[in-house]
């Protein structure tokens, strides 16, 4: 029984940080030139601060999950492996939140700013774009996992096995 709730923590986790590497990998990616009225556009992610933030908590989340894949399993750091989640889980959140504003304005515009919509010029990016923010969620809802197993080993709130 314990066999299998390491190696399934283990496969989560791993899982998780593919997900975060891809997700950070694919917005990094994002890039399209287009010519816009005789005008030369380039789209990319390093344009916008919410996408770079959104590169960077995924690469850094990624190098994270990535170390505590080798983390043994009766090693003290687990109780400070439950704040981590806690704290990298709260990053995911927030620049997925970011982002997605962003790649809303970029789909919609916002015509009480004067902003237009770009994703009808540059088709490629805000489909790697959305591709990202996809593969971000599904990150968001793993760490959410992690985090809540990760509490409940720690604290054992029902204290139903002994230590």
């Amino acid at each position: 029984m314990a066999e299998s709730k390491r190696i399934f923590t283990f496969l989560l986790r791993f899982i998780a940080f593919c997900t975060t590497l891809s997700a950070a990998i694919i917005m990094a990616s994002s890039r399209e030139k287009t010519t816009v009225l005789a005008l030369s556009v380039e789209a990319k992610y390093s344009d916008t601060p919410a996408f770079k933030y959104f590169v960077i908590v995924n690469a850094i989340v990624s190098i994270y999950g990535f170390l505590i894949l080798f983390l043994p399993s009766k090693s003290q750091l687990w109780r400070l492996v439950v704040a981590l989640d806690a704290v990298f889980t709260m990053l995911l959140t927030s620049s997925i939140s970011a982002a997605l504003a962003i790649a809303y304005v970029g789909k919609e515009g916002n015509p009480n700013a004067g902003w237009l919509p770009i994703c009808d010029q540059v088709r490629k990016y805000c489909n790697q774009v959305k591709g990202a923010l996809i593969v971000g969620f599904i990150s968001v809802i793993l760490y959410i996992l992690l985090f809540l197993y990760s509490v409940h080993k720690a604290l054992n709130p029902l204290l139903l096995e002994k230590s």
